[in-house]
């Protein structure tokens, strides 16, 4: 589980502009108290030659039992001074750690890291970049989550040939869905392929697996298909601007590397040779990684073999489980 290096870079940016912030804001607060009180000022600088004449003690040569009168002649005067500024700060009204530079995360200090690995605290600052993007690309609302997903809007009416109802089919969908967001990456299921016509819920539904498995701390990165070929097709090419080429292949690194990939728009874009190439690479390639890919596309499985290969459909009709979406366009009504 790891974020993609731009949400990380991102978010250690975020994390050092928050600790700019509290020691601008600790060191104007420091200007207005020693203007109030210069007393306070002194109080400051004599506990600081405190701390620099242990130090010299520490580092004089003696042994530390020889010092031990003077150490605690120094201790004794540090907590004096230490007593008179916290009833200084007192009656000003505040704490008396009110001027100590505290960290925001205890447990790394502002530093994002705790015990070999990524902070909580930062985990929390990338999952807010990473849904900042997502919030960009796929349109994000409050109202995409699984909590607030409305059923009603689908029909209770027979459709078609169908065994079930619009609403009965989102319902069986949206447990699936809602399944594979909130135990990921422990789901049954691993890949799954969304596809019907348009107007029926699958960029909706896409939005809130994203939010979900963001929100559990793992990397989401979504694009259309036609965005992804055309990364794919960049990278390829040598006659590109090195600029372009150096964009196109941190696009497919993330693509093929990400904890979870959400293609969207599949069979939208127009398809060559290289198309049909880019698109088993990187199904291949994430099938192969074990990592966890969602599809959505206006075709069946049976249409992506006619229009992609055998070989694409064999990986699909394997390795995917293909959610139908059917019922009236809902943005007409």
């Amino acid at each position: 589980m790891s974020y993609e290096p731009d949400v990380t870079r991102k978010a250690l940016a975020r994390l050092e502009r928050r600790k700019d912030d509290r020691e601008r804001r600790r060191f104007q607060l420091e200007r207005e108290l020693y203007a109030k009180a210069p007393r306070l000022r002194q109080l400051d600088a004599a506990l600081r030659g405190t701390m620099i004449d242990l130090a010299m003690l520490a580092t004089g040569g003696r042994p530390v039992a020889a010092n031990g009168q003077e150490i605690a002649a120094i201790r004794a005067r540090s907590e004096a001074l230490q007593a008179e500024r916290t009833a200084l700060l007192a009656q000003l009204g505040y704490a008396p750690d009110a001027l100590d530079d505290v960290p925001a995360c205890p447990k790394c200090g502002d530093t994002g890291r705790a015990e070999g690995k990524m902070c909580v605290c930062l985990k929390e600052l990338c999952m807010r970049e990473q849904l900042k993007a997502l919030t960009a690309l796929l349109n994000l609302t409050d109202e995409q989550d699984f909590d607030k997903l409305r059923l009603d809007v689908y029909s209770d009416q027979p459709w078609g040939s169908q065994d079930r109802s619009p609403r009965e089919n989102m319902r069986r969908i949206v447990m699936v869905c809602e399944g594979y967001a909130r135990q990921f990456p422990f789901y049954p299921l691993k890949n799954l392929l969304l596809s019907g016509g348009t107007g029926l819920g699958k960029t909706f539904l896409s939005g809130c697996i994203a939010r979900e498995v963001s929100r559990r701390g793992f990397s989401v990165v979504y694009d259309t298909a036609g965005g992804v070929f055309d990364s794919f097709e960049t990278r390829r090419r040598f006659d590109r601007d090195p600029e372009e080429q150096r964009q196109a292949r941190g696009n497919a690194r993330r693509y093929l590397g990400c904890d979870l990939l959400i293609l969207d728009d599949l069979g939208s874009e127009h398809t060559i040779a290289s198309t049909k190439a880019s698109l088993y690479e990187l199904v291949n390639g994430r099938l192969q990684s074990g990592r966890h890919t969602i599809i959505s596309s206006n075709l069946s499985t049976r249409d992506i073999g006619s229009k992609y290969g055998p070989q694409l459909a064999s990986r699909i009709e394997g390795l995917y489980r293909e959610l139908t979406f059917y019922g009236d366009d809902l943005r007409l009504q």
